[in-house]
C-alpha cells in the first residue's frame, strides 16, 4: 500500500478509526469511499485539484444538483443510525444544504462544489464525534 500524496486533500478526512467498534469503523470507511467518489475521486493532472461525481454530475442543470443530494442525505441518515451527536447532524445537514443551494447556481456552483467538498467534511465530522464518544466512554489508561 502506498503512502497518501500530501496534497491528497483526501488525507486530511481520512483520519484512523481510534478505538471504534469494529463494526462502526467499517460502516466510516464504507462511508469515507462514498464521500470520496463523490467529492475527490478524481484529479486534473498537474494539479493538486480533486473532484468527484458531485461535481461532473452537477453540471446538469437542476436535475444534477438534485441527483446527488440523495447520496449526501444517505451519509446523514448513517451518521444518524451510528449514534451522531445532534450537534454533529446539524453541522453536517448545514453542509448538505449548503452545498445543495450554492450547487445549484449553474457553473459557479460547480466550482464551489470542488472546493467545499461536503460529502468529505461531513464523514469527517461524523468520524470526529464517533471517537471523541468513544474515547469519553473508554476508561483511562494508566
Amino acid at each position: 500500500m502506498t503512502p497518501p500524496d500530501p496534497r491528497d486533500r483526501r488525507a486530511d478526512f481520512a483520519g484512523p478509526d481510534r478505538a471504534l467498534d469494529p463494526r462502526v469503523a467499517q460502516e466510516l470507511r464504507r462511508l469515507d469511499r462514498l464521500a470520496q467518489l463523490l467529492d475527490s475521486r478524481f484529479r486534473i493532472p498537474g494539479t493538486g485539484i480533486r473532484f468527484g461525481l458531485d461535481g461532473i454530475i452537477g453540471l446538469v442543470p437542476g436535475l444534477g444538483d438534485l441527483a446527488t443530494l440523495a447520496p449526501s442525505a444517505y451519509l446523514l441518515v448513517q451518521a444518524n443510525r451510528l449514534g451522531a451527536s445532534k450537534a454533529t447532524m446539524l453541522r453536517m445537514a448545514s453542509n448538505t444544504g449548503i452545498d445543495f443551494a450554492i450547487g445549484a447556481v449553474p457553473l459557479l456552483g460547480d466550482i464551489f462544489d470542488v472546493g467545499f467538498k461536503a460529502n468529505n467534511r461531513n464523514v469527517a465530522l461524523l468520524r470526529a464525534d464517533l471517537e471523541n464518544r468513544t474515547a469519553q466512554a473508554s476508561p483511562p489508561r494508566p
